[in-house]
């Protein structure tokens, strides 16, 4: 009997143990693929990493100057997400750090000050560890893919035209894009020769270095050794040529430098070395006065509201496209904790709001990522560029940085997305083209303004139901949604029109096989109208009623509710109603 209890005991506790087991792995994902790692993975996971370190040290530098910061914060910014979503994503292609449209839009907000950044991406981060915590990721569902095409082609137009200022080597330019617009223009006679050419060059050279490689075409065995090196190496410089073209101008400012001529404006003076782990600033001292934290907060304003919910958006877009190309699935409450986490986290190494970058999960995911691993590999590059190479980025030109971000932001702009609009549904046009011009005078009322105008077009639909009226001797009207407040009136005064003020009155059908739900608002209108049918001696039938929607009527208690299971056994019943008034009109 004593044996038999402790083998139950046992069996128990292994039980309980797999199941907190379970439950860890939910929450950590990490735990779920590391015990089948192999060196196959790490050998992929080893040049994925790579070849992503190489492309975010010249993106981070670069987007740190449309953020409005040092360039040391994009990497301040770029390291700790590779080291956190390993342990949390679910997705084996991410990569989390500084991008473009995040960039842009702490621009607005930051007003260039590095502490509002940082204190920034705490918030952000904190909002964001919230909304996993209490499972609010639905709250994304209510930006439609209208006003997401809209913001984005928006700011890859802002962002591309930010840098032709650098392009042209101009100083003193607002940041305000239609500022920007008239004060490039009015200034474009200070263009610095050097910076146009070298940044033009730069362009070109990003831009064929990518053509090549999109056009290599792929090896079989029977292909020569030489062929196949000499395919690896375009490949490689392909990939990283957002790295090789940044050294490659660094270079030759630096051989100008040396020579005493000062042809290119350069990045100038950064900070070397790691940031220090210490909590953000919870006040600013500007030397005239002290801004304390509610002060702080004010200044941020919307971006409280619009940088969490974009950068959630962003990052849980990417992970859904990559997941269902390479076929597997993510968690999305595990996304929203993971990106969360590392913003908050972030915030003590100095790091700005980060989110999912496209196009470096592009090259992870081309280059045969097979695990979030992946991503430390990454994290250590970046590490090391902090550690030994920022005062060789004092040499890096503008220009180069300029080049980069203009390329990298290029795809974003989907003229395409107008004519499918215009094919598909006409009337989605409006909250994209309010969205895309809104985005040019401020991003947030831009997004703002596509999402309410979403929701009025979404609510006109519910307050407005479609409704198929037929004759079949008597009315038969096809409800094609569920039945909610907003449409109780126009449901009501479509009965009263059809059916109750025409010159003789008539009986209506209710077909209600579509609907799926209904509230109290329109239970006590279905009452009014069941009262009125009687008062004008005709009925009100419904039809194909499911059990769910009958029992709210029946729990409603409502007087002379008449229901079948279909419409044919409605009209049945209305002509034995019609022949036995006939009859009893004949014997009077």
């Amino acid at each position: 009997m004593e044996l038999l209890t402790a083998r139950g005991r046992s069996v128990w506790e292994r039980m309980k143990a797999s199941f907190w087991y379970e439950a860890l792995k939910k929450k950590l994902p990490i735990l779920v693929w590391l015990p089948r790692y192999s060196v196959k993975w790490l050998q992929m996971d080893l040049i994925a990493g790579m070849t992503v370190g190489l492309t975010v040290v010249p993106q981070a530098l670069a987007y740190a100057e449309v953020a409005g910061l040092p360039v040391q914060y994009g990497l301040y910014s770029s390291f700790i997400g590779c080291f956190i979503y390993c342990l949390l994503g679910t997705s084996k292609d991410v990569t989390l750090g500084p991008t473009a449209i995040m960039s842009l839009l702490c621009a607005s907000y930051i007003g260039h000050d590095p502490v509002q950044a940082v204190l920034l991406a705490f918030l952000c981060g904190l909002i964001q560890l919230v909304m996993a915590i209490m499972h609010l990721g639905f709250l994304l569902d209510f930006i439609s893919y209208p006003v997401i095409k809209g913001f984005t082609s928006s700011a890859a137009l802002t962002i591309g035209f930010g840098q032709v200022k650098n392009i042209l080597g101009l100083h003193d330019i607002p940041q305000q894009f239609f500022l920007q617009f008239y004060y490039t223009f009015r200034n474009i006679y200070e263009t610095r020769v050097g910076d146009l050419i070298l940044g033009l060059t730069s362009i070109a050279l990003l831009v064929v270095l990518k053509v090549m490689k999109d056009s290599l075409a792929p090896t079989d065995e029977d292909t020569a050794v030489v062929v196949k090196v000499c395919r690896m190496v375009v490949w490689f410089f392909a990939t990283a040529r957002n790295a090789f073209v940044v050294v490659a101008a660094a270079l030759v400012a630096y051989a100008c430098e040396l020579s005493g001529t000062k042809v290119f404006t350069i990045t100038g003076k950064t900070t070397q070395g790691l940031p220090p782990f210490k909590p953000p600033q919870f006040y600013e001292d500007t030397g005239n006065e002290s801004l304390p934290f509610s002060e702080m907060v004010k200044d941020l304003g919307g971006g409280l509201a619009v940088i969490p919910l974009m950068g959630l958006l962003e990052s849980l877009a990417i992970a859904k496209a990559f997941a269902s190309q390479n076929e597997y699935r993510i968690d999305y409450n595990q996304e929203l904790l993971a990106i969360g986490v590392t913003n908050l986290l972030g915030s003590f190494f100095s790091a700005y709001p980060v989110t999912g970058s496209f196009g470096r999960t592009a090259v992870n995911s081309q280059t045969g990522v097979c695990t979030p691993a992946g991503g430390i590999v990454t994290g250590v590059i970046v590490l090391l560029s902090l550690a030994f190479l920022m005062p060789l980025f004092y040499y890096i030109p503008k220009a180069a940085l300029a080049a980069v971000i203009i390329c990298a932001v290029a795809p974003m702009f989907d003229y395409k997305v107008v004519k499918t609009l215009w094919k598909v549904k006409k009337l989605d046009l409006l909250p994209f083209l309010l969205t895309f011009f809104m985005c040019f005078w401020e991003v947030q009322y831009g997004i703002v303004a596509g999402i309410v105008l979403s929701g009025f077009m979404l609510l006109y639909k519910v307050a407005r139901p479609k409704l198929e009226v037929s004759d079949h001797g008597v009315l038969v009207i096809v409800l094609d949604s569920g039945l909610n407040f907003p449409s109780a009136e126009y449901l009501s005064d479509t009965l009263y029109r059809q059916a109750l003020l025409v010159s003789h009155p008539r009986s209506v059908i209710l077909d209600c096989r579509h609907v799926s739900s209904i509230d109290y608002t329109l239970v006590n209108e279905i009452q009014d109208l069941l009262q009125q049918f009687r008062l004008n001696k005709v009925s009100l039938i419904f039809s194909g009623l499911r059990i769910a929607i009958l029992e709210v009527l029946l729990a409603a208690d409502l007087k002379g509710l008449e229901h079948t299971e279909s419409v044919e056994e409605a009209l049945q019943s209305l002509s034995e109603h019609h022949v036995v008034q006939e009859h009893d009109q004949s014997l009077c």
